[in-house]
């Protein structure tokens, strides 16, 4: 009996939860929403994606719980894709390679240099990410706009919008 009461509370739980991310939003809308809190998730310095997505929706009125969910499930891409951003800044700036493979020697530099070295390579991820992001999220919207427009709950909002 306990398991048939789990199983309906967590139906119960996940259909809430489907129509909180989704309430009071046409299909392009909570795409856009969604593709915002995907990019901004990638965002190449920890800890600024959450307030940045608050600040975001509360700017553009967006669902503020869709694109937080969105910016907390590609959280794990963020640190992944942290390096690689680095590296791309490094390239679109041309700055050769930085030294970026000697990370050992940055222990051994003063605070100034450090401080101004980890500047350097924010700067350059930032950088890059800003190029990605733009038609990233674009192509996000388009995409997920077709797919969302399939959600039965998601049509009758878009005649609104």
């Amino acid at each position: 009996m306990s398991k048939l009461r789990e199983s309906i509370n967590i139906a119960s739980i996940k259909r809430n939860a489907a129509i909180w991310l989704c309430q009071g939003s046409s299909p392009r809308r909570l795409a856009l929403t969604l593709a915002l809190g995907f990019a901004i998730g990638c965002f190449p310095v920890v800890g600024i994606p959450t307030a940045l997505c608050a600040l975001l929706a509360l700017a553009l009125r967006l669902n503020l719980p869709a694109i937080e969910a969105a910016n907390y499930l590609v959280m794990p891409l963020q640190l992944v894709l942290i390096v690689p951003f680095v590296r791309m800044g490094g390239w679109l700036l041309d700055s050769g390679p930085y030294h970026a493979a000697k990370a050992g020697a940055l222990l051994h530099t003063s605070p100034h240099e450090l401080l101004s070295r980890l500047g350097g390579f924010a700067g350059h991820a930032m950088l890059a990410w800003l190029v990605l992001a733009v038609p990233a999220v674009a192509l996000m919207t388009f995409a997920l706009t077709l797919l969302l427009r399939r959600v039965p709950a998601l049509a009758t909002a878009e005649a609104g919008d």
